[in-house]
């Protein structure tokens, strides 16, 4: 039975804090609120006259210009594959059972991990395991789901650890998955992605990585992500997403191009999130909280050192919405995850209220 939707329960608090005189902030779902680039909606607008179905693999001009970009940005070797998604949500939630995996089968997520991942492996029937170290489980494993930059906490898993995973994975018929969404939102640490050849070595044998341009370029409507790596894999993924008709809107694919072909709009944005950051660093270390990790991404991980309730509970008297540790596994009792996706007006109200 799959667990109840976590953010389900947070509603008690969106209500407290939508009681505050100056409205609620929501600091809680990571939902971008700055514009969709230009030249993505240009290149939407002029491709919507679309009748025919599209491809499930999609056009040639979408492959060439996302494994361009793989190739110039994650230092992904030639010769990688490439499938696009209906955004990164529907690939994590449903590729365990893309790949045949079920009763009999384990599957390793992160100790403190995006609950889809969970989800995921219950709905298979596979046997979930736990853990930041795969290699030290008993049993044969199947799968392992990695993410760096993390969500919730935007860690970032070292080229050594990363090095590790590969060798002990390839070494035992491991398939390892690194979700990769926030690869471009590096602050402290610049990220590396499973497919850099510096930590694979040019062997992708089992190795894929799960990118998103919901982020990076305000994109979420758009629902467009994509998985690359191991060409055996893709290809199993793409005949059977072909029997579900699982295909990338035509334009949707065009506007994907422009969002990949465009260098400044990333810049810009980073610049906008690095500005909030600063501001909702400085906001919460003023009154005791502790920020742990995050060192790429789009959140805070923060903690008073109390169950992380208490301090959603204390936020939304001051009108403020952050997300409780707990969605995310046992280690995240303690803390809460902060969103960098508010306007700057709503930032810097944040900011006031909880140093006024």
């Amino acid at each position: 039975m799959l667990p109840d939707f976590p953010w389900d329960t947070l509603a008690p608090y969106v209500k407290k804090a939508r009681e505050h005189p100056g409205g609620a902030i929501d600091l809680s779902v990571g939902t971008p609120v700055d514009p969709t680039p230009e030249v993505v909606v240009r290149a939407l607008q002029a491709h919507a006259n679309a009748p025919g179905y599209p491809t499930t693999i999609g056009i040639p001009e979408l492959g060439e210009s996302v494994l361009k970009w793989a190739h110039n940005v994650l230092n992904a070797p030639r010769g990688t594959a490439f499938l696009p998604t209906i955004g990164s949500k529907e690939i994590v939630a449903g590729l365990p059972n893309l790949l045949g995996f079920g009763p009999g089968d384990t599957i390793v997520i992160p100790e403190i991990a995006y609950p889809t991942y969970a989800v995921g492996v219950i709905a298979t029937g596979a046997n979930l395991t736990v853990t930041d170290f795969p290699e030290s489980v008993e049993q044969p494993v199947s799968m392992v789901w990695l993410n760096s930059p993390s969500n919730p906490t935007g860690a970032v898993l070292s080229e050594d650890r990363l090095r590790e995973i590969i060798t002990w994975a390839q070494s035992n018929g491991v398939i390892v998955v690194s979700d990769e969404c926030y690869f471009e939102l590096g602050w402290d640490q610049a990220p590396t992605s499973i497919l850099d050849v510096a930590v694979n070595g040019g062997d992708l044998t089992g190795l894929l990585a799960v990118h998103s341009l919901s982020k990076r370029s305000n994109m979420a409507g758009y629902r467009f992500g994509f998985i690359a790596g191991d060409a055996e894999l893709t290809s199993r993924l793409l005949g059977i997403r072909k029997h579900l008709g699982m295909m990338v809107p035509t334009f949707v694919q065009h506007a994907a191009i422009a969002a990949y072909r465009d260098d400044r709009e990333i810049i810009t944005q980073r610049e906008r999130y690095q500005a909030r950051r600063e501001i909702l660093r400085s906001a919460f270390d003023a009154v005791g909280f502790d920020i742990r990790h995050s060192e790429a991404g789009l959140y805070l991980w923060a903690t008073r050192g109390s169950d992380c309730w208490e301090s959603v509970a204390e936020l939304a008297e001051l009108g403020i919405v952050a997300t409780p540790g707990a969605f995310y596994g046992e280690k995240g009792v303690n803390f809460i995850r902060i969103a960098l996706t508010a306007t700057d007006a709503d930032v810097a109200k944040a900011a006031h209220r909880l140093n006024s």
